[in-house]
Protein backbone atom coordinates (compact mmCIF):
# COMPACT_ATOMS: atom_id res chain seq x y z
CA UNK A 1 0.00 0.00 0.00
CA UNK A 2 2.80 2.51 0.81
CA UNK A 3 4.36 1.62 -2.54
CA UNK A 4 1.33 2.07 -4.28
CA UNK A 5 1.12 5.92 -2.41
CA UNK A 6 4.48 6.45 -3.24
CA UNK A 7 4.40 5.72 -6.65
CA UNK A 8 1.18 7.91 -6.76
CA UNK A 9 3.02 10.65 -5.29
CA UNK A 10 5.49 10.96 -7.65
CA UNK A 11 3.63 10.21 -10.57
CA UNK A 12 1.97 13.76 -9.44
CA UNK A 13 5.11 15.50 -9.10
CA UNK A 14 5.92 14.61 -12.21
CA UNK A 15 2.55 15.83 -13.81
CA UNK A 16 3.53 19.03 -11.90
CA UNK A 17 6.95 19.75 -13.24
CA UNK A 18 5.46 19.46 -17.00
CA UNK A 19 2.92 21.19 -16.08
CA UNK A 20 5.26 23.95 -14.55
CA UNK A 21 7.12 23.05 -18.04
CA UNK A 22 4.62 23.70 -20.16
CA UNK A 23 2.05 26.26 -20.31
CA UNK A 24 0.85 26.69 -23.44
CA UNK A 25 -2.77 26.73 -24.28
CA UNK A 26 -3.99 23.37 -26.82
CA UNK A 27 -4.51 26.37 -29.66
CA UNK A 28 -1.14 27.76 -29.00
CA UNK A 29 0.41 24.39 -29.61
CA UNK A 30 -2.02 23.28 -32.82
CA UNK A 31 -1.57 26.67 -34.21
CA UNK A 32 1.52 28.43 -36.03
CA UNK A 33 -0.42 31.61 -36.57
CA UNK A 34 -1.64 33.07 -32.81
CA UNK A 35 -0.85 35.77 -31.47
CA UNK A 36 1.23 35.87 -28.41
CA UNK A 37 -0.86 36.50 -25.06
CA UNK A 38 0.41 39.42 -22.81
CA UNK A 39 2.84 40.97 -25.77
CA UNK A 40 0.78 44.20 -25.78
CA UNK A 41 -0.71 44.37 -22.56
CA UNK A 42 1.23 47.04 -20.90
CA UNK A 43 1.69 49.02 -23.82
CA UNK A 44 0.85 48.89 -27.60
CA UNK A 45 4.54 49.34 -28.09
CA UNK A 46 7.73 47.33 -27.63
CA UNK A 47 11.38 47.48 -29.11
CA UNK A 48 14.12 44.68 -29.41
CA UNK A 49 17.94 46.39 -29.50
CA UNK A 50 19.70 43.78 -31.93
CA UNK A 51 22.75 46.33 -31.66
CA UNK A 52 23.19 44.86 -28.37
CA UNK A 53 23.25 41.37 -29.04
CA UNK A 54 25.92 39.36 -28.69
CA UNK A 55 27.69 36.76 -30.93
CA UNK A 56 25.94 33.85 -28.20
CA UNK A 57 22.41 35.52 -28.40
CA UNK A 58 21.61 34.97 -32.24
CA UNK A 59 22.57 32.48 -34.49
CA UNK A 60 21.33 31.84 -38.28
CA UNK A 61 18.95 28.86 -38.73
CA UNK A 62 21.26 27.51 -41.02
CA UNK A 63 24.65 28.72 -40.64
CA UNK A 64 26.22 27.74 -43.84
CA UNK A 65 23.12 27.21 -45.63
CA UNK A 66 22.13 30.03 -48.88
CA UNK A 67 18.75 31.63 -47.57
CA UNK A 68 16.05 32.82 -51.13
CA UNK A 69 13.49 34.69 -50.47
CA UNK A 70 9.73 32.43 -51.01
CA UNK A 71 6.17 33.76 -50.67
CA UNK A 72 4.66 35.31 -48.00
CA UNK A 73 8.00 36.10 -45.91
CA UNK A 74 9.08 32.45 -45.68
CA UNK A 75 12.57 31.87 -46.48
CA UNK A 76 14.12 28.91 -47.83
CA UNK A 77 17.27 27.83 -46.76
CA UNK A 78 19.02 25.36 -48.93
CA UNK A 79 21.83 23.39 -47.30
CA UNK A 80 23.22 19.63 -47.61
CA UNK A 81 21.36 16.63 -45.84
CA UNK A 82 21.75 16.21 -42.23
CA UNK A 83 22.62 19.15 -41.18
CA UNK A 84 21.54 20.75 -38.05
CA UNK A 85 18.41 23.37 -37.70
CA UNK A 86 19.59 26.12 -34.81
CA UNK A 87 17.14 28.52 -32.67
CA UNK A 88 17.20 32.03 -34.26
CA UNK A 89 17.14 33.41 -30.13
CA UNK A 90 16.93 32.03 -26.95
CA UNK A 91 13.24 31.15 -26.01
CA UNK A 92 11.04 28.26 -25.31
CA UNK A 93 9.52 25.21 -27.92
CA UNK A 94 5.74 26.28 -28.12
CA UNK A 95 4.88 23.70 -31.05
CA UNK A 96 6.54 20.73 -32.59
CA UNK A 97 4.49 18.58 -34.42
CA UNK A 98 3.51 17.43 -37.93
CA UNK A 99 2.43 20.01 -40.05
CA UNK A 100 -0.29 19.49 -42.92
CA UNK A 101 2.13 21.96 -45.00
CA UNK A 102 4.90 22.36 -43.45
CA UNK A 103 6.04 19.31 -42.46
CA UNK A 104 7.47 18.67 -39.42
CA UNK A 105 7.81 21.94 -37.71
CA UNK A 106 8.75 23.72 -34.97
CA UNK A 107 8.10 27.17 -33.27
CA UNK A 108 9.85 28.92 -31.17
CA UNK A 109 8.36 31.63 -28.86
CA UNK A 110 11.66 33.85 -28.06
CA UNK A 111 12.21 36.29 -24.95
CA UNK A 112 12.23 39.05 -26.90
CA UNK A 113 8.76 38.29 -28.17
CA UNK A 114 9.78 37.03 -31.28
CA UNK A 115 8.39 33.93 -32.94
CA UNK A 116 10.32 31.57 -35.40
CA UNK A 117 9.35 29.19 -37.66
CA UNK A 118 11.14 26.05 -38.88
CA UNK A 119 9.70 23.24 -40.86
CA UNK A 120 9.98 20.67 -43.48
CA UNK A 121 12.41 19.05 -41.05
CA UNK A 122 13.25 15.59 -41.43
CA UNK A 123 13.38 15.50 -37.54
CA UNK A 124 12.30 17.13 -34.73
CA UNK A 125 14.48 17.35 -32.02
CA UNK A 126 13.07 18.91 -29.45
CA UNK A 127 9.72 18.78 -27.71
CA UNK A 128 7.18 21.64 -26.63
CA UNK A 129 7.87 23.52 -23.51
CA UNK A 130 11.43 22.63 -24.11
CA UNK A 131 13.94 26.02 -22.89
CA UNK A 132 16.41 26.56 -25.91
CA UNK A 133 19.38 28.63 -26.13
CA UNK A 134 20.14 30.49 -29.40
CA UNK A 135 22.51 28.20 -31.51
CA UNK A 136 20.65 25.04 -30.06
CA UNK A 137 19.87 22.54 -32.63
CA UNK A 138 15.88 22.07 -32.63
CA UNK A 139 15.78 19.46 -35.87
CA UNK A 140 17.31 17.89 -38.77
CA UNK A 141 17.22 19.53 -41.74
CA UNK A 142 14.61 17.54 -44.28
CA UNK A 143 13.31 19.38 -47.37
CA UNK A 144 10.78 18.41 -50.45
CA UNK A 145 10.89 16.82 -53.75
CA UNK A 146 14.92 16.23 -53.26
CA UNK A 147 15.89 19.53 -52.25
CA UNK A 148 17.50 19.82 -48.80
CA UNK A 149 16.16 22.94 -47.25
CA UNK A 150 14.55 24.53 -43.78
CA UNK A 151 11.30 26.36 -44.55
CA UNK A 152 11.63 29.38 -42.15
CA UNK A 153 9.63 32.43 -40.95
CA UNK A 154 10.15 34.85 -38.29
CA UNK A 155 6.73 36.12 -36.53
CA UNK A 156 5.35 38.97 -34.51
CA UNK A 157 1.93 38.52 -32.89
CA UNK A 158 0.79 35.66 -34.96
CA UNK A 159 2.00 37.27 -38.64
CA UNK A 160 4.98 37.07 -40.43
CA UNK A 161 7.26 39.81 -41.14
CA UNK A 162 9.86 40.21 -43.61
CA UNK A 163 12.98 38.67 -42.29
CA UNK A 164 15.67 40.93 -44.19
CA UNK A 165 13.85 43.53 -41.33
CA UNK A 166 16.08 41.05 -38.76
CA UNK A 167 19.25 39.84 -40.66
CA UNK A 168 21.21 39.80 -44.12
CA UNK A 169 20.08 37.47 -45.89
CA UNK A 170 23.62 37.09 -48.11
CA UNK A 171 25.90 37.33 -44.87
CA UNK A 172 23.40 35.86 -42.23
CA UNK A 173 24.11 38.69 -40.29
CA UNK A 174 21.35 40.47 -37.52
CA UNK A 175 21.48 43.64 -38.16
CA UNK A 176 22.73 46.00 -35.83
CA UNK A 177 20.06 48.48 -34.92
CA UNK A 178 16.91 48.72 -32.75
CA UNK A 179 13.41 48.53 -33.67
CA UNK A 180 9.93 49.12 -32.46
CA UNK A 181 7.12 47.06 -32.53
CA UNK A 182 3.54 48.74 -32.62
CA UNK A 183 0.45 47.05 -32.39
CA UNK A 184 -2.06 48.93 -34.62
CA UNK A 185 -5.72 47.19 -35.26
CA UNK A 186 -4.79 43.62 -36.05
CA UNK A 187 -1.66 44.24 -37.43
CA UNK A 188 2.06 45.17 -36.02
CA UNK A 189 3.93 48.29 -37.71
CA UNK A 190 7.42 47.90 -37.75
CA UNK A 191 9.71 50.82 -37.59
CA UNK A 192 13.32 51.41 -36.98
CA UNK A 193 14.73 53.60 -33.97
CA UNK A 194 18.26 53.40 -34.60
CA UNK A 195 19.60 52.53 -37.72
CA UNK A 196 22.82 50.68 -37.69
CA UNK A 197 26.38 53.22 -37.27
CA UNK A 198 26.95 54.67 -40.44
CA UNK A 199 30.41 53.95 -41.61
CA UNK A 200 30.03 54.94 -45.24
CA UNK A 201 31.11 58.07 -44.45
CA UNK A 202 34.18 56.76 -42.58
CA UNK A 203 34.72 53.69 -45.62
CA UNK A 204 34.77 56.81 -48.26
CA UNK A 205 37.33 58.96 -46.23
CA UNK A 206 39.68 55.95 -45.63
CA UNK A 207 39.82 54.78 -48.99
CA UNK A 208 41.97 58.28 -49.72
CA UNK A 209 43.79 58.29 -46.67
CA UNK A 210 46.84 56.89 -44.62
CA UNK A 211 46.45 54.79 -41.94
CA UNK A 212 49.79 55.89 -40.33
CA UNK A 213 47.89 59.58 -40.88
CA UNK A 214 51.69 61.06 -41.07
CA UNK A 215 53.17 58.89 -37.87
CA UNK A 216 55.34 56.02 -37.59
CA UNK A 217 53.01 53.14 -36.57
CA UNK A 218 49.39 52.42 -35.94
CA UNK A 219 47.43 49.76 -33.91
CA UNK A 220 44.66 47.41 -34.87
CA UNK A 221 42.70 46.07 -31.99
CA UNK A 222 40.72 43.24 -33.68
CA UNK A 223 39.18 42.41 -30.23
CA UNK A 224 36.88 45.41 -30.68
CA UNK A 225 35.06 44.09 -33.58
CA UNK A 226 31.60 43.05 -33.11
CA UNK A 227 30.29 39.87 -34.74
CA UNK A 228 28.63 42.26 -38.05
CA UNK A 229 31.70 43.95 -38.32
CA UNK A 230 34.08 41.29 -39.89
CA UNK A 231 33.45 37.56 -41.85
CA UNK A 232 35.73 35.18 -43.18
CA UNK A 233 36.07 35.41 -47.21
CA UNK A 234 34.77 32.43 -47.75
CA UNK A 235 32.70 29.90 -45.42
CA UNK A 236 33.66 26.14 -44.93
CA UNK A 237 37.23 27.04 -47.06
CA UNK A 238 40.27 25.19 -46.48
CA UNK A 239 43.94 26.08 -47.77
CA UNK A 240 45.14 25.16 -50.46
CA UNK A 241 48.03 27.07 -50.38
CA UNK A 242 49.47 29.34 -47.87
CA UNK A 243 51.29 32.97 -47.35
CA UNK A 244 54.94 32.97 -48.05
CA UNK A 245 57.68 31.18 -50.05
CA UNK A 246 55.89 28.74 -52.85
CA UNK A 247 58.17 27.17 -55.40
CA UNK A 248 61.10 29.85 -55.16
CA UNK A 249 58.37 32.63 -55.55
CA UNK A 250 56.63 34.58 -52.91
CA UNK A 251 52.79 33.73 -52.74
CA UNK A 252 51.68 37.22 -51.56
CA UNK A 253 48.15 36.02 -50.17
CA UNK A 254 46.42 32.54 -49.07
CA UNK A 255 44.32 30.46 -51.25
CA UNK A 256 41.17 29.21 -49.73
CA UNK A 257 38.81 26.88 -51.40
CA UNK A 258 35.59 25.17 -51.47
CA UNK A 259 33.89 24.36 -54.84
CA UNK A 260 33.15 26.60 -57.88
CA UNK A 261 30.64 29.48 -58.26
CA UNK A 262 30.74 29.39 -54.11
CA UNK A 263 29.99 32.96 -52.73
CA UNK A 264 33.31 34.94 -51.50
CA UNK A 265 32.13 37.99 -48.85
CA UNK A 266 33.82 41.07 -48.52
CA UNK A 267 36.06 40.50 -44.94
CA UNK A 268 35.26 44.32 -43.81
CA UNK A 269 33.25 47.10 -44.57
CA UNK A 270 34.38 49.29 -47.06
CA UNK A 271 34.92 50.55 -50.40
CA UNK A 272 35.27 48.74 -54.03
CA UNK A 273 38.75 50.71 -55.26
CA UNK A 274 39.22 48.19 -57.86
CA UNK A 275 36.95 45.93 -59.94
CA UNK A 276 38.46 44.28 -63.26
CA UNK A 277 40.47 41.93 -64.98
CA UNK A 278 44.33 42.44 -63.52
CA UNK A 279 47.25 40.51 -65.02
CA UNK A 280 47.45 36.80 -63.58
CA UNK A 281 45.06 37.74 -60.90
CA UNK A 282 42.29 37.00 -63.56
CA UNK A 283 38.38 38.88 -62.53
CA UNK A 284 40.11 40.87 -59.26
CA UNK A 285 37.86 42.84 -56.41
CA UNK A 286 40.47 45.01 -53.77
CA UNK A 287 38.71 47.07 -51.00
CA UNK A 288 39.59 50.17 -49.15
CA UNK A 289 38.42 49.19 -45.08
CA UNK A 290 37.67 51.99 -42.75
CA UNK A 291 40.39 50.00 -40.34
CA UNK A 292 43.44 51.05 -43.01
CA UNK A 293 43.72 47.67 -44.12
CA UNK A 294 42.70 46.70 -47.81
CA UNK A 295 41.82 43.64 -49.21
CA UNK A 296 41.75 41.77 -52.70
CA UNK A 297 40.07 38.99 -53.86
CA UNK A 298 40.76 37.33 -57.08
CA UNK A 299 40.42 34.61 -59.80
CA UNK A 300 37.24 35.12 -59.40
CA UNK A 301 34.30 33.73 -62.55
CA UNK A 302 32.20 36.86 -61.90
CA UNK A 303 32.82 40.34 -59.82
CA UNK A 304 29.55 41.49 -58.31
CA UNK A 305 30.49 44.78 -57.13
CA UNK A 306 31.58 47.51 -58.77
CA UNK A 307 34.51 50.34 -58.06
CA UNK A 308 32.87 53.08 -55.42
CA UNK A 309 30.80 50.44 -54.17
CA UNK A 310 30.02 50.59 -50.19
CA UNK A 311 30.19 46.96 -49.18
CA UNK A 312 29.07 45.74 -45.56
CA UNK A 313 31.07 42.62 -43.75
CA UNK A 314 29.36 39.43 -45.21
CA UNK A 315 28.29 40.81 -48.67
CA UNK A 316 28.69 39.06 -51.47
CA UNK A 317 31.21 40.35 -54.01
CA UNK A 318 32.26 37.52 -56.36
CA UNK A 319 31.78 33.81 -56.80
CA UNK A 320 34.93 31.77 -56.68
CA UNK A 321 36.62 30.81 -60.39
CA UNK A 322 39.62 29.99 -61.85
CA UNK A 323 40.36 33.20 -64.18
CA UNK A 324 43.86 34.53 -64.47
CA UNK A 325 46.90 32.58 -63.66
CA UNK A 326 44.69 29.71 -61.82
CA UNK A 327 45.25 25.61 -62.06
CA UNK A 328 41.78 25.23 -60.10
CA UNK A 329 38.63 27.02 -58.58
CA UNK A 330 39.68 28.87 -55.68
CA UNK A 331 40.27 32.46 -54.00
CA UNK A 332 43.80 34.13 -53.52
CA UNK A 333 42.54 36.02 -50.86
CA UNK A 334 45.27 39.31 -49.61
CA UNK A 335 45.93 41.74 -47.02
CA UNK A 336 47.69 45.11 -47.71
CA UNK A 337 48.74 48.06 -45.56
CA UNK A 338 49.74 51.03 -47.36
CA UNK A 339 49.88 49.01 -50.85
CA UNK A 340 52.15 46.43 -49.31
CA UNK A 341 50.96 42.85 -48.85
CA UNK A 342 50.82 40.88 -45.17
CA UNK A 343 49.77 37.81 -43.92
CA UNK A 344 46.15 37.06 -43.58
CA UNK A 345 46.87 35.25 -40.84
CA UNK A 346 47.17 38.04 -38.65
CA UNK A 347 43.78 38.90 -39.18
CA UNK A 348 42.14 35.57 -39.61
CA UNK A 349 42.41 32.40 -38.24
CA UNK A 350 42.21 30.04 -40.87
CA UNK A 351 41.38 26.45 -38.90
CA UNK A 352 38.27 28.11 -37.33
CA UNK A 353 37.19 30.57 -40.10
CA UNK A 354 37.60 33.49 -37.38
CA UNK A 355 38.59 36.79 -36.58
CA UNK A 356 41.79 37.25 -33.95
CA UNK A 357 41.54 38.99 -31.05
CA UNK A 358 45.04 40.67 -31.17
CA UNK A 359 46.19 43.87 -31.03
CA UNK A 360 48.12 44.54 -34.12
CA UNK A 361 50.44 47.20 -34.79
CA UNK A 362 52.21 48.10 -37.52
CA UNK A 363 55.45 50.09 -37.84
CA UNK A 364 57.50 51.79 -40.80
CA UNK A 365 60.62 50.40 -41.15
CA UNK A 366 62.75 51.87 -44.03
CA UNK A 367 60.79 51.10 -46.95
CA UNK A 368 59.06 48.28 -45.48
CA UNK A 369 56.57 47.42 -42.41
CA UNK A 370 56.87 45.09 -39.57
CA UNK A 371 53.68 43.92 -37.85
CA UNK A 372 53.70 42.70 -34.00
CA UNK A 373 50.83 40.85 -33.20
CA UNK A 374 49.83 40.37 -29.13
CA UNK A 375 47.52 38.17 -27.17
CA UNK A 376 46.48 35.14 -29.54
CA UNK A 377 42.69 33.68 -28.53
CA UNK A 378 40.48 33.71 -30.90
CA UNK A 379 36.73 35.29 -31.36
CA UNK A 380 33.71 33.38 -31.61
CA UNK A 381 32.48 34.11 -35.31
CA UNK A 382 31.32 32.50 -38.10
Amino acid sequence: MRLRYFLLFVAVLAAMGIAAKDDFTLLEKQKINIETPGLFDRSDAFSVDFAGYGVSDYCFPLPVGKARKAKDDYLEIVTTRGDAVKSMFSGTVRIAKNHPTLGNVVVVRHDNGLETVYGHNAQNLVAVGDRVKAGQTVAIVGGKGGLVYCTFAIMVNGGRINPEIIVSLNSHRLLQQTLQFRKSGFHVDISVMREERDVKALAIAAAKADPFAGKGKFSLNLANLNSGEWCYPLAGAKVISPYGSRGGRRHTGVDLKTRPNDNIVAAFDGVVTMSQVYSGYGKCIVIKHPNGIETLYSHNSKNLVKVGDYVKAGQVIALTGRTGRATTEHLHFECRINGRQFDPGKLFDHANHAVRMDLVTFTKTGKGISIKSEKNYMAKGK
